[in-house]
């Protein structure tokens, strides 16, 4: 029998944390660029309301989404941490066609899926679907993708929109629920390419 003090859904507090979790996830860019130390903007949230993580640790929010994630957690605002990064105008990625080797590392690479193309052919970057998180920039082993300025005089919330962001979080997470099926139906298929092995050993 489950011990109903070992269930979340019965914990007021673990309640309460994963509603703050909600609203600070909310609150941020959704660039899944990874520069606060976690692995995505949830884990990032999750952490500010489980673990008490600091909340200046985000430069795509910049000060103002210091603010909110200030506001939410009833904390004192604090200058972004320079460890992550500084606030500046959003970037986007260009790939430079006559450089791509077509390896298709930036799309495996890319949070939001806005990299497009084959391998052994030359890809290319949806610029309206680009946060600038650079995740991009270390896979490609040609070093042909540059980051250029897509909000010269905006940075922070007011080069980003709540929309784009809710945008990119629903990107994300088709990335990784497609990720989690395509690793699902490959597990199956090695399970039964064993067993195949197994029965014609056995036979």
């Amino acid at each position: 029998m489950t011990d109903p003090a070992a269930d979340d859904s019965t914990d007021p507090a673990a309640s309460i944390a994963a509603a703050l979790a909600g609203r600070l996830d909310a609150a941020l860019p959704q660039t899944q660029c990874t520069r606060c130390g976690y692995a995505d903007c949830r884990a990032y949230a999750q952490a500010m309301a489980d673990e008490g993580a600091a909340i200046n640790r985000c430069p795509p929010g910049g000060e103002e989404g210091v603010q909110r994630l200030a506001a939410l957690t009833g904390r004192s605002p604090l200058p972004l941490d320079p460890a992550c990064g500084s606030e500046g105008p959003r970037r986007r990625a260009v790939i430079d066609e006559a450089g791509c080797i077509g390896c298709a590392l930036c799309i495996k690479a890319c949070p939001v899926d806005c990299i497009v193309g084959a391998p052994q052919r030359m890809h290319t970057v949806v610029e309206a679907l680009c946060t600038g998180c650079e995740l991009c920039l270390p896979a490609c082993p040609v070093d042909c993708i540059e980051m250029l300025v897509a909000t010269p005089g905006r940075s922070g919330w007011q080069a980003w929109s709540a929309a784009q962001a809710e945008a990119a979080r629903e990107r994300y997470q088709q990335r990784r629920a497609r990720s989690a099926r395509e690793q699902a139906e490959q597990a199956a298929r090695l399970a039964a390419q064993a067993r195949a092995r197994a029965a014609r050993h056995d036979a």
